[in-house]
């Protein structure tokens, strides 16, 4: 039981447990203290001085590092420390870049609230502008270092949450800035394009790199047969761009609005989900029969797999050889789909629409092109397709719930759950006593792998044979568990891995929530509420039961893992160096 003390703050008697921050207490008395660098379990340094508070010291304190002690007296709220805010914020924005009405942040900003909050109506102190170069060569992400307010909360998730490394603060006084080292650009680093900078950063210093023009005059080009698929993600972010609460599936409204967007079709990347457990799950299957290399380890994630080739090239043979499900459908609707509709490939082009940066980077692989054209041609974020639905003028909201087309509409409750961590891990066990025996068992919700937790382990018996699993999210908590195989440490069958924190659903792609939302609510388990619902309201929730994956089968694959499953839907990785990259 936690120990509390009594502290008074603005006069009001307040109980916190010991250990907790003058913030902490704040809030849970109904005391709003102004943040902007503070970010809960992420960046929590005191930086910007935005949560001064007067705790009789000599000098103003951050409320979001001073600890509570028994009998402290807090003022939070007093001319003196209205105004050293406001200066403070007027100094952050003297030299910031403050194109606000075209700026992507422009109404979701932090920076943009606080001044409104903060009554800053002029900038007394116009000072030196910074002119820095726009690091744009990155195929996922673009850094504008004149936007940024060195809140430092892009360092601290890439360095301490996702242990990349690929930015840091360099050089000091008015000179700093965030960057790579040596100054290179993000695509010469050993960013895996995650895009969690994005999202931890409250102004516009870190976007997407947009597809949304090449979308558009593609959709404009009569010659193409454009077609879009969209992750299972996305019908659980997608609403909040539009006034929906979070965690709102909105898969019919997405689809509607989509062929209103002037779509040719409109899939769901789901239903290359179960093709993906089809591919994957023999694959274990083979494996674990012919003494193969274990443990198998998923490949869904581009932003772990980018990692894995900088941090991990020795393991590189435990990877899966599966594409990840957008590009086994972009390979999918370049052949089997062209031939079936007797539409030439070369006149397809496939968009997804993804909750993921580095699905963009993933696109542009070489490796990614077996029909002998890309399997994707453009990728759009949550966030993209939500600009561009604006921009239609379409009333979201007033949609009516409309259905992915065929032949390829339909999928399992196993593909729909491959947006949260834990998902392709379930999605693969419902499967693999199939795989092996050829009949199911009575376990479908394996409730054991979902979940927030850093790390899960599940183990299924199937005729004798124990499949021992583990599931881990966010790059930091994969690298310690791949420490521990490398060790010899952990001895597992099958390891679930995904890049993002959470999994999809808090991909680098999804609409981006300030810090005062994030501060007190967990995005990964409400939007993963949508998700489980999806999948508990579908008629079919294994992936060897979809009827389209198994036609495809019958028609054009012959069998999961056969030589025309190899050649179209399997790919191979590249080690790549450490720092930098040459």
């Amino acid at each position: 039981m936690s120990e509390f003390v009594t502290l008074t703050i603005d006069g009001k008697e307040v109980k916190a447990p010991k250990g907790s921050t003058v913030l902490e207490a704040a809030k849970s008395a109904g005391i709003h203290i102004p943040t902007l660098c503070f970010l809960k379990g992420i960046n929590e340094i005191g930086a910007c001085r935005m949560c001064i508070v007067d705790v009789g010291a000599r000098s103003f304190q951050a409320a979001c590092m001073y600890p509570v002690s028994e009998g402290l007296k807090v003022v939070t709220n007093s001319p003196k420390i209205r105004e050293t805010r406001r200066v403070t914020l007027e100094l952050i924005l003297s030299n910031h870049d403050r194109k606000c009405l075209t700026c992507v942040r422009n109404q979701n900003c932090e920076l943009q609230k606080l001044a409104k909050d903060l009554n800053v109506t002029d900038i007394h102190y116009e000072g030196e502008m910074q002119d820095h170069p726009v690091d744009d060569l990155s195929p996922s992400i673009v850094r504008d270092p004149n936007k940024c307010v060195l809140c430092r909360r892009c360092v601290s998730v890439c360095n301490d949450v996702q242990t990349v490394g690929a930015i840091g603060v360099v050089d000091r006084g008015f000179a700093t800035t965030i960057g790579s080292p040596f100054n290179f650009a993000l695509k010469d680093s050993t960013c895996v394009n995650c895009g969690q900078c994005i999202v931890a950063c409250p102004v516009g210093a870190l976007r997407e790199q947009s597809s949304i023009e090449k979308v558009w005059d593609a959709l404009a080009n009569k010659d193409l047969h454009v077609v879009v698929q969209t992750a299972p993600a996305v019908r659980a972010g997608l609403g909040e761009e539009f006034g929906y609460p979070i965690g709102t599936r909105v898969t019919g409204k997405m689809v509607a609005a989509l062929k209103r967007l002037g779509f040719a079709k409109v899939f769901d990347t789901d239903t290359a989900a179960d093709l993906t457990i089809m591919e994957e799950g023999t694959e274990l299957v083979e494996r674990i029969k012919n003494n193969g290399k274990l443990p198998l380890i998923t490949s869904c994630s581009p932003g772990w797999i980018k990692f894995c080739e900088h941090n991990y090239p020795d393991m590189l043979d435990n990877l899966s050889t599966c594409k990840s499900p957008q590009n086994m459908f972009g390979a999918l609707l370049k052949s089997y789909y062209a031939e079936k509709m007797g539409i030439d490939p070369a006149k397809i082009f496939v968009v997804s629409v993804m909750p993921c940066t580095a699905k963009k980077f993933e696109a542009e692989r070489p490796e990614l092109a077996s029909t002998g054209y890309p399997d994707i041609d453009e990728v759009l974020t949550t966030r993209e397709l939500a600009e561009m639905i604006r921009e239609a003028g379409i009333d979201f909201k007033s949609l009516p719930d409309e259905h992915f087309d065929d032949p390829m509409g339909e999928a399992t409750g196993a593909g729909v759950i491959f947006g949260v961590t834990g998902g392709v891990m379930e999605a693969a066990l419902r499967s693999v006593p199939y795989l092996l025996t050829g009949k199911d068992d009575d376990n479908i919700d394996i409730k054991v792998v979902r979940g927030v937790e850093n790390f899960k382990e599940a183990e299924v018996e199937v005729n004798g044979v124990k499949i021992k699993a583990a599931v881990v999210h966010g790059l930091g908590n994969a690298r310690k568990v791949l420490d521990r195989v490398r060790a010899g440490e952990a001895d597992y069958h099958f390891i679930e891995v995904m890049a993002c924190p959470g999994g999809c659903v808090n991909g680098g792609g999804q609409p981006i929530q300030p810090a005062s939302v994030r501060n007190e609510i967990d995005l990964r388990t409400e939007r993963a509420k949508a998700i489980y619902a999806e999948d508990e309201a579908m008629t079919l929730r294994r992936s060897h039961q979809n009827p389209y994956v198994l036609k495809m089968y019958e028609e054009y694959f012959e069998k999961p893992g056969g030589h025309k499953s190899h050649k179209l839907l399997h790919t191979h990785y590249v080690a790549r160096e450490n720092f930098p990259e040459k």
